[in-house]
């Protein structure tokens, strides 16, 4: 009989969720440094080497990733013959870990979770509760996963139940490019297939624990369905062309995870989930000997990656840039942004549209000026502000008309395409939109060199803030014109892959 302390169980879950806050598993570190060494395109390879930087400085700097540190979820397998040394239940014992986890003055870490979800949608202010998943199995030991899931890549995730006869492969081809760049590819794919709807959702999460090896499947063959469809997704979703951050390009998925069950004789229930560029998980196994320590990665396994800027990229000036200025830029072009933004993402945009319905002067003024949408992390020590990259565009996409028409506002810069609400818009009221790397939130902080919160301070890290920049890098997504990179971008790609039969496996 093993008996498991309260406190090791607890610890191990808080160390597991820094640790993977910081660290990317070294299985993705070098696949994305295999795909940025042969990517062609130069805005998605520009993109993967944001965030393979970003990677290595948050491994030196012990600081998020991105800066949506994700919804917890734990699988945990408890063995029959453990006995807890507990006055706590497995599920508050986790809660605690997680509790301690995001509340750690070193890191703190973004409180993502609001209770009561159709109602109040009250920040719960410690990330808890997590998304909990039991298994009682044979044995004297307690196994753990822990992830920390992004809300970008979970809202990306699809389900149907299929005819027997219907084909996975062509519901998943037919999904992939529904799902957009909001789970900022390049990622991998979790695929589950069978059992009830809530078990092939299951399946697919569980999928995304397990290590990127698809090049090693690639060479001995597949040896069941499961594998084979690995083989055939991963190759035709990289001939859609999405690339990296949907800006066309060879690297759409960096491996394409399968799990099945069982199913009733009349239902085929398929599901896939994506895990974005900020892919965390941690796995542990509590032996009675103390609390689970795990090993960093070498920095020697991060690739030696440098931005090259190129000669065309252009600087601007946030505080004069006027609108002939902004009329001359094009999808795909590089900016360094300088000067003041302001920031505001879905609550801060609630707000403001309840308040101009009213007829209400708004706290800031829009007019001429560019919005991030972003949630940054609290800063610690010496930051003015902690991680801040950008968070889903389209979430804001209802709310696009109305901020362009009755403020007067100029750019956008969030993640992401947009939808054609909001492109119409821009190109009515002449504006644009920018897109910044998702899951190089960390690389993004360093241009920001002074963040005051300007409006809306109750709303935590949805306040309205402004940021003072230096050279803060973005691509041009959406032109006056409403010409958009992440149409445009993905057609060239999945042509010229075609036409030149590019490998992309």
């Amino acid at each position: 009989m093993t008996v498991i302390r309260q406190d090791d169980l607890i610890q191990s879950v808080a160390d597991s969720l820094q640790y993977i806050s910081y660290y990317h598993p070294v299985d993705f570190i070098k696949a994305v440094g295999e795909a940025y060494e042969r990517e062609q395109n130069p805005a998605a390879k520009d993109a993967m080497a944001q965030i393979l930087i970003n990677s290595r400085m948050c491994a030196e700097g012990h600081r998020p990733i991105c800066q949506d540190t994700g919804i917890v979820t734990v699988f945990i397998q408890v063995g029959m013959n453990v006995q807890w040394d507990a006055d706590m239940s497995v599920s508050d014992m986790i809660n605690e870990g997680v509790r301690r986890a995001y509340n750690l003055p070193d890191n703190v870490l973004r409180a993502s979770i609001l209770a009561d979800p159709d109602g109040a949608r009250s920040n719960t202010k410690d990330n808890t509760p997590a998304v909990i998943h039991f298994e009682i199995v044979p044995g004297d030991k307690v196994d753990v996963h822990v992830a920390a899931k992004g809300g970008g890549s979970e809202a990306k995730s699809k389900f149907a139940m299929l005819n027997p006869s219907d084909s996975v492969v062509e519901w998943v081809l037919k999904m992939v490019p529904t799902m957009g760049a909001g789970w900022c590819p390049p990622g991998m794919l979790g695929i589950g297939i069978g059992g009830t709807a809530e078990k092939a959702m299951l399946l697919a999460k569980e999928a995304l624990l397990d290590p990127i090896d698809i090049h090693d499947l690639q060479k001995r063959g597949a040896g069941n369905r499961a594998e084979e469809l690995r083989l055939e997704l991963h190759e035709k979703i990289n001939k859609l062309g999405i690339g990296a951050q949907g800006l066309g390009g060879l690297t759409t998925v960096l491996d394409v995870k399968v799990k099945d069950y069982p199913s009733h004789a009349a239902n085929k229930a398929v599901a896939i989930i994506p895990n974005c560029a900020a892919t965390r998980h941690a796995h542990f196994t509590l032996d009675g000997s103390g609390p689970a320590a795990l090993t960093p990665p070498s920095l020697e396994d991060w690739p030696e990656v440098t931005r090259e800027a190129g000669g065309d990229v252009k600087r601007v000036n946030l505080d004069t840039v006027t609108a002939e200025e902004i009329k001359t830029w094009k999808p795909g072009d590089t900016l360094l942004l300088n000067g003041k933004m302001l920031t505001g993402r879905d609550a801060a945009h609630k707000k403001m549209t309840d308040m101009l319905a009213k007829g209400e002067t708004l706290p800031v003024d829009l007019k001429g000026r560019f919005i991030y949408y972003v949630g940054p992390v609290d800063p610690v020590r010496e930051e003015v502000v902690g991680p801040a990259g950008p968070t889903t565009a389209t979430r804001m996409d209802k709310f696009t008309r109305t901020m362009l028409a009755e403020t007067g506002l100029m750019g956008m810069i969030g993640k992401s395409e947009r939808g054609d609400i909001a492109i119409e818009a821009i190109k009515e009221f002449e504006a644009v939109y920018l897109m910044a790397t998702g899951g190089a939130a960390y690389l993004v902080a360093q241009a920001i060199k002074k963040a005051e919160v300007v409006a809306f301070p109750e709303l935590g890290m949805e306040a309205i803030y402004e940021f003072t920049v230096e050279d803060m890098p973005v691509t041009v997504a959406v032109d006056t014109q409403g010409e958009s990179v992440h149409k445009t971008g993905p057609q060239f790609w999945a042509a010229k892959i075609e036409a030149e039969k590019i490998n992309v496996a």
